[in-house]
């Protein structure tokens, strides 16, 4: 791999990327959301950079579906164009990084075959920005079981592990351990896929993935110790992290007091304060959930104030434009639930 720094293409990206980002709904917008039902919110989206869009699946689908797929769609396109913004190592670890979209939809097709959603439900809910191509996903979309799934994704980074973790399936009928598993290989191929020398760009993304990691696994552990199931969180734990070893995680996750702690005294304390503090007043793991993703924002924008010229500010609007989508889904979702309007903003994270 050429690990040449290209400053003139970072430049480039990070200038497109800055303007995608001031795009972003902000926090005006979702209180408008918050008031309006299903089919406001669907005729104020036809009215934003979602038109296209709604406009293209508004014949097969309508309301909230609509809606989500929309979003979907959407995600993906723009995420499609960074791939054009970008070259050389920008374009290479970009592209890496959006391989976490192969794990997802792989997770949704795996989640669907298993509740019976139906092939055209489950092609609707991925979002195609990864590199498996549309013939592959199409395949895998027309599995009719796990084992089906599992066999076609042999020769893929998730095969291995996918087919190690199908007894553990067999055994106790649940996604879990599959789920898992995909994490597993996503991190897994993303960390060495890194060259032994690599260039300072490449190392703040490393830094970024292992921030990542770092945090995958508390929510990991914190929803095991939740659960009450029989697990042991070590057999979850993602490795490549920086913070913790095993045996660390599992003992810090019976105590969040302990936890918030050991984060404020670690490399990502200063940048991390104010989600620290939020991290210590939530009263249930969903509103740790969502300080957890608060403080990962927070920490990928601090590394882009710093490092202007680097895929740092590239993650962080991946981030922040998955959360945009999170945000309206979430919306969408609580107004057919019939939630008030406060119960929704708690779901809700802002950048």
């Amino acid at each position: 791999m050429n690990t040449t720094v290209d400053t003139a293409n970072y430049g480039y990206v990070t200038a497109r990327v800055r303007v995608r980002r001031a795009a972003l709904f902000d926090e005006d917008d979702y209180r408008k959301l918050v008031r309006m039902g299903p089919g406001e919110i669907a005729r104020f989206m036809e009215e934003t950079e979602y038109e296209t869009e709604m406009n293209a699946l508004g014949s097969r689908h309508d309301g909230v579906d609509l809606i989500e797929y929309a979003l979907n769609r959407n995600l993906a396109k723009h995420f499609d164009d960074l791939l054009t913004f970008a070259g050389g190592e920008l374009y290479e670890n970009i592209a890496r990084y959006l391989r976490k979209f192969d794990a997802w939809n792989v997770k949704t097709i795996i989640r669907g075959v298993y509740t019976d959603a139906g092939q055209q439900t489950i092609a609707d809910d991925l979002i195609r920005a990864g590199a498996f191509s549309d013939e592959l996903l199409d395949r895998l979309t027309e599995s009719t079981s796990i084992e089906m799934v599992v066999e076609q994704l042999s020769n893929t980074i998730f095969g291995p592990a996918l087919e190690a973790a199908y007894s553990d399936y067999e055994e106790t009928d649940v996604l879990v351990p599959l789920e898992n598993a995909i994490d597993r290989a996503f991190y897994s191929e993303l960390l060495g896929d890194v060259p032994e020398n690599p260039s300072e760009p490449t190392k703040l993304y490393v830094q970024l993935l292992r921030a990542e990691i770092d945090f995958r696994n508390i929510r990991n552990a914190l929803r095991l110790a939740r659960s009450g199931a029989d697990i042991d969180p070590s057999e979850y734990f993602i490795s490549g992290g920086q913070l913790f070893e095993e045996s660390e995680l599992e003992q810090l996750t019976t105590n969040v007091g302990q936890l918030t702690e050991y984060l404020r005294h670690s490399s990502y304390g200063s940048d991390l304060e104010g989600a620290l503090d939020e991290l210590e007043e939530a009263d249930s793991l969903i509103e740790f959930e969502r300080a957890l993703d608060q403080a990962l924002l927070e920490y990928t924008d601090a590394l882009t104030n710093r490092h202007h010229l680097s895929i740092c500010p590239v993650i962080a609007y991946i981030r922040a434009k998955e959360r945009e989508v999170d945000n309206i889904r979430a919306i969408a979702r609580g107004k057919e639930a019939g939630l008030t309007g406060e119960q929704i903003e708690e779901e809700l994270v802002i950048v």
